[in-house]
């Protein structure tokens, strides 16, 4: 099951700034570089513990980080 925040949300854009929602401690932030289809692969720059720079996720795991948010960072 995917995370409950990702259900209702638009789709990905490029450049956007996302998180892993079940492990967003482990993927740390990442932004959207690539859409294919119901994949992105988004570049993690080695932000989270994981240390993982790129990877291909189905996008219902993603959830887009808010403005409000994105101020704070």
């Amino acid at each position: 099951m995917h995370h409950w925040r990702s259900r209702s949300k638009p789709p990905l854009q490029l450049g956007e700034l996302v998180y892993y929602g079940p492990l967003p401690e482990h993927y740390g932030i990442g932004e959207v570089r690539h859409i294919y289809g119901p994949f992105a692969c988004v570049d993690f720059h080695g932000t989270g513990l994981s240390s993982v720079h790129q990877d291909v996720i189905d996008s219902r795991y993603l959830i887009p980080i808010s403005e409000p948010v994105r101020s704070l960072l």
